[in-house]
């Protein structure tokens, strides 16, 4: 992309954050491990010199756009005001899906999926690690729905000599945060199966999801987006062969538990779990995400906070 248009997604992005009085790197741009691309990123951080620890947020389907659903930024702010750098990449307006990708056909949307989102994460991880103020040796990766699949793409082991992934995650991210992933895979030797392998329920599994870093999953019981089931798999199984992942189930939440919008279906977005491929249920829950705000605060403080 031009140039001047990268230019001027980084500094919106830096005029959203000073309007909210957040101390920011304005103009920042990085580029995904693999790549050539740049990506502009929002990064926030709390007062003081630091070091401090860090997070990288990786956003939703719906980007941060017109559109976006607005998760990344209230989650910046809450851990911004628990002493933490967060660094929010823009992955989708410089591949030309600036209003997201929900409701893109899937194939187009490829070249921004978990696993190439993955690559940005790494990027930013390098990225802050630069910077004066983060303590480089404790930084999360966190995010929600494809930004959740994203969280568990940049964690899982590598088991093939080619993953392009394979050296960065030797120094890695210290831990993660999946709210409502996509846990179907595969993820290294993890992967669900369907009936028919088509759009449809997840009917099995097979392998362990192994974690570079501790990692922790919230999700809602009546997901229909991305089912608690699979999930639930993935963490009892890796936890049975001694693997650090944790997991929440929220009674009666949804898809989005964390929004402050009301539960409501939307039949054009892309859901591989509905047996015609699309529609999705997203929604708030006042009770999960209280407790959400409860876990996630307790979990980054274990992991980044405390004596290693």
């Amino acid at each position: 992309m031009h140039k001047a248009r990268l230019l001027l997604l980084a500094l919106a992005a830096a005029m959203i954050a000073a309007s909210a009085g957040v101390a920011e790197q304005a103009g920042s741009v990085v580029t995904p491990i693999g790549s050539t691309e740049q990506l502009p990123v929002t990064v926030m951080k709390p007062d003081g010199a630091g070091p401090f620890p860090a997070i990288v947020m990786m956003h939703d389907c719906s980007g941060l756009g017109p559109r976006s659903s607005g998760a990344p930024r209230r989650w910046a702010d809450e851990l911004v005001a628990q002493g933490y750098v967060i660094a929010i990449p823009d992955s989708f307006s410089p591949r030309g899906f600036p209003s997201g990708v929900c409701t893109e056909a899937p194939g187009r949307a490829r070249a921004a999926n978990g696993y190439a989102r993955a690559a940005d994460a790494y990027g930013v991880l390098a990225y802050v690690r630069t910077l004066p103020y983060v303590d480089g040796k404790r930084v999360a990766v966190m995010g929600g729905s494809h930004g959740g699949w994203t969280t568990l793409a940049a964690l899982y082991e590598p088991v093939l000599a080619d993953n392009p992934l394979i050296a960065v995650k030797r120094n890695g991210f210290a831990a993660g945060i999946a709210l409502y992933p996509s846990c179907a895979g595969p993820y290294g030797s993890w992967a669900t199966t369907r009936a028919t392998g088509t759009p449809g329920p997840i009917t099995g599994h097979a392998g362990v999801f192994k974690p570079i870093a501790p990692l922790l999953i919230l999700i809602g019981e009546k997901d229909d987006w991305t089912p608690a089931e699979p999930c639930r798999w993935l963490a009892e199984g890796a936890r049975a062969r001694g693997y650090p992942v944790e997991i929440k189930i929220y009674p009666g939440a949804h898809h989005s538990f964390d929004s402050p919008n009301p539960v409501r279906y939307v039949a054009e977005r892309n859901n591989p779990n509905a047996p015609s491929g699309r529609g999705a249920t997203t929604g708030g829950d006042h009770a999960a995400w209280a407790d959400a705000r409860h876990q996630v605060a307790a979990f980054l403080a274990k992991h980044l906070k405390s004596p290693p």
